[in-house]
């Protein structure tokens, strides 16, 4: 069957609805959605030629180790094409070069890929052999084209406790709503890490005051979500932000549809599972990820892991989208997604069989607790953690989408963090467009046993709910020490002994550059549960 022809059966097939899970393999298997490489016989073009720079996505790297890193790029000359400007029988050769230096006087490792239509002609690359905890300098060549060079390092090596690790996190960028202006500041503050946790794209339009627009409808296929992902990394700020330092990435609900819960929609809708291998593979041909997490041929991708930085830190990157069980008492008008409820008045939600990781990802995430010996876990995850109370005054509802929603997954993480011996647990996380530091308790009452700090971060670009909402809620939640949805921008954290947290948010996000400042700050002691104004 030719490409064209599987792409009309599986447009039928959308367009019917009757689309089984068998469908869905023959589907993506047939239309490159699973990152199939093949083994063709012609030779990848050792010169070719260029419309114009195959570099204009830039380069970026990840998941360092004591001995290497993950290495990124992807060419396209024209990258708001959907197929980047490059013909598809095409297959490139590109080297990669890593050096110790910027000018490549000494060039420590090397090689050359593939770069293939199938995935969308981008370029994952796994660095190994290098020395531990030393900055590196790479680069691309393809033909003539040479990329801009990247900076990354390696971690430490595994049995040393370096003095201490500065890291910064963000989340939820939505393109149309600000500036990503705060990527400059980051990169001047000079972290040896960057976390992102979710929502890197939108697949969507909405807000306020809009400063750009998306390019093109709401995404659906694998070429609609390879040009939304390409549009965002033509942003500048950005883009340098991913070439100056190592990224670890997870994603929450926008980089495939609003509030999906494993394989069903928000809607309901028959044709999710193709669209979400559509969403997955667009990501994986964006992001800085290790060989090891190319989607399957199923669809599904695994993207949860841990990753070292000596014996000082162990951070565990959760998926909380991938594997959750449906959304209980869902909007009936929606037939899923979330809301705001009284959970008394909704049976489902204390259903123990109901999970927000997974049975296998939980089972996974308390092995690795319990055998932790690191100083300091860094539990990375999408959202906020502690209980927390939506009403004002008597009576408590919860918002369906978070934690909250799947109060046994909540508790028994909580339970896994209070182990006595698990040092300094500090939970990170996202998705609220709102700075909020948290002593995490078994409920919102503030009267129970701190078992660990907590810092959700703001958005980087995504607007927040009405500062009044949450001023409304604060007597209510007296285990919340911060709750501003007015600051956007991202979180900076040193660890060594000690931690020390500072909220940074530019002062707009609606003009190309901006001042960014300190809002807040924060200390984590070694030892103690919890987290403290400094």
């Amino acid at each position: 069957m030719t490409h064209s022809n599987r792409s009309a059966r599986l447009d039928a097939l959308l367009r019917s609805g009757r689309l089984s899970r068998r469908d869905l393999l023959a589907a993506a298997a047939g239309l490159g959605l699973v990152g199939l490489l093949g083994a063709g016989e012609t030779r990848a073009q050792q010169a070719p030629r260029f419309v114009a720079d195959p570099f204009q996505l830039g380069v970026a790297s990840g998941y360092p180790t004591a001995d290497g890193f993950s290495l990124w790029t992807r060419l396209a000359p024209a990258p708001l094409q959907p197929d980047g400007g490059i013909e598809r029988d095409a297959l490139i050769a590109v080297q990669w070069q890593v050096a110790e230096d910027e000018r490549f006087a000494k060039v420590v490792a090397e090689g050359g890929v593939r770069a293939v239509h199938e995935l969308a002609y981008s370029v994952h690359v796994d660095v190994v052999g290098l020395r531990p905890d030393r900055v590196y300098f790479y680069r691309f060549i393809a033909g003539h084209a040479v990329s801009r060079i990247g900076r990354t390092r390696t971690a430490p090596a595994v049995d040393a406790l370096p003095r201490a690790l500065k890291f910064a996190f963000s989340s939820c960028q939505h393109y149309e709503q600000g500036y990503f202006n705060g990527y400059a500041q980051l990169l001047r503050d000079a972290p040896d890490l960057m976390l992102f946790l979710g929502d890197y794209i939108y697949e969507n339009s909405w807000g306020d005051d809009l400063v750009r627009r998306h390019m093109g409808s709401e995404p659906y296929t694998l070429d609609e979500y390879r040009v939304r992902h390409a549009q965002y990394k033509t942003d500048p700020d950005l883009q340098d932000a991913h070439a100056g330092l190592p990224w670890l990435v997870t994603w929450d609900d926008h980089e495939v549809d609003n509030d999906p819960a494993a394989d069903e929609s928000e809607h309901a809708d028959p044709r999710f599972l193709v669209r979400r291998a559509a969403a997955y593979q667009a990501y994986y041909e964006h992001m800085p990820l290790p060989r090891r997490m190319r989607p399957r041929v199923d669809g599904s991708m695994p993207i949860h892991t841990r990753v070292d930085y000596g014996q000082l830190a162990r951070f565990f990157v959760l998926d909380d989208r991938q594997y959750r069980s449906a959304m209980a008492c869902p909007d009936p008008s929606k037939r899923g997604g979330s809301t705001i409820l009284d959970a008394a008045t909704c049976a489902a939600i204390e259903d123990p069989q109901r999970s927000l990781l997974g049975r296998e990802q939980e089972a996974w995430l308390y092995r690795e607790l319990e055998s932790s010996e690191a100083r300091w876990n860094v539990v990375a995850q999408q959202t906020l953690l502690a209980p927390m109370d939506n009403q004002a005054g008597p009576g408590r509802t919860i918002w369906t989408d978070g934690w909250d929603g799947y109060p046994h997954s909540q508790r028994a993480l909580i339970e896994a963090l209070a182990r006595p011996g698990l040092s300094n647990p500090l939970v990170i996380g996202g998705d609220m467009h709102a700075n909020i530091i948290a002593n995490v308790q078994a409920d919102p009452s503030g009267k129970a046993r701190t078992v660990a700090a907590e810092v959700c971060g703001t958005s980087m670009a995504s607007q927040g709910w009405p500062q009044s909402e949450y001023d409304a809620l604060r007597a209510d939640n007296p285990q919340l020490l911060r709750l501003n949805s007015e600051e956007r921008g991202y979180v900076l954290i040193e660890i060594g002994r000690d931690a020390d947290v500072q909220l940074r948010a530019p002062e707009t996000v609606k003009q190309r550059h901006s001042t960014v400042r300190t809002v807040g700050r924060y200390r984590v002691e070694d030892g103690v549960r919890g987290i403290q104004r400094a």
